[in-house]
């Protein structure tokens, strides 16, 4: 018998940089979007779920679209992230307009989650290889605190178009070690990352790994998350309109308490993503070239 996997979609976060709802803009012959191909390459692999992690507001449209499209092929769920949604009433929000952060919208979705999970974001494409060795790898778990993250390398997940946002992992024996999130881009013919803590920028070489929020946990990573939530705003009283409670920075903490271990998985897929607006004629090409080789078919969904 076969394992049940779930599919957890981040896809409550609109693309400032990108300029609109970048979840839902068609990359594919038949109006596909990169969620179609990640849920594809998901059913292919195992999965058996799909929860989508959503703002209420874009309920009505993400079921018109992809919602509709895979519910023949796969059970499809939706959580809701809302900015209410805090473990006390005692928290001044008012004036926050954007969601919490990726930890906050995964912690959103604890009541429809019962078995191991791959946390993805939406505006990603990540390659079949990489869902296979992410089921793999989660078929083996119950709910142990022993979780995966799948690395690319940082050549290949740069954009020509600007400065990007990455976990940079270091990595011993096979175990993730530590995670820092930086904003990464080229500088003449290095490869610099600035973290986002703000300390000193770093080199990076061509073959780093590095996170593209594709990661394996069990339902064990929920009651640290929500322990955590609160103390996390108690500490950003003073940012409370900015600050973001994400997945990364929990993890770093997770590896740093000895909650955790995480191995650390490489993938010979190809990362595509949109960053930016002029990031899309690229993987409209990319992906018109991987139907060109059979790797999907023309149209996505035909029956």
């Amino acid at each position: 018998m076969e394992k049940d996997l779930t599919l957890l979609i981040l896809a409550a976060g609109m693309g400032s940089r990108f300029g609109g709802l970048k979840q839902i803009e068609p990359v594919g012959p038949n109006g596909e979007f990169l969620i179609d191909y990640s849920i594809y390459d998901a059913i292919r692999a195992g999965f058996t779920k799909v929860v989508f992690v959503i703002k209420k507001e874009n309920e009505k449209i993400f079921k018109e679209t992809v919602g509709s499209r895979v519910a023949k092929k796969i059970k499809v769920e939706y959580a809701f992230q809302e900015i209410n949604d805090l473990p006390s009433n005692d928290i001044d929000w008012k004036g926050r307009t954007k969601p919490w952060g990726t930890a906050h919208a995964v912690l959103c979705a604890k009541e429809l989650i019962h078995e191991p999970f791959l946390m993805i974001n939406a505006d990603d494409f990540y390659g079949y290889d990489a869902y296979q060795v992410a089921s793999r790898f989660l078929k083996e778990r119950k709910n142990d605190p022993y979780y995966c993250i799948v690395g690319y390398q940082i050549i290949r997940t740069l954009s020509e178009h600007g400065s990007v946002k990455r976990g940079i992992c270091s990595v011993d024996h096979g175990k993730l070690v530590t995670l820092t999130e930086s904003n990464v881009e080229r500088v003449g013919e290095k490869i610099i990352a600035s973290p986002l803590d703000h300390s000193m920028p770093f080199e990076v070489s061509e073959d780093c790994l590095v996170s593209m929020n594709m990661l394996g946990f069990t339902p064990s990573l929920f009651p640290y998350l929500e322990k955590h939530f609160g103390t996390f705003l108690e500490m950003h009283k003073n940012d409370i309109l900015t600050c973001e409670y994400l997945i990364p920075d929990s993890v770093k903490k997770m590896i740093e308490e000895g909650y955790i271990e995480v191995e650390m998985l490489s993938t010979s897929a190809e990362w595509l993503g949109m960053t930016y607006r002029e990031d899309k004629e690229k993987i409209i090409d990319k992906i018109n070239q991987l139907i060109k080789d059979g790797i999907y078919p023309g149209n996505l969904w035909e029956l």
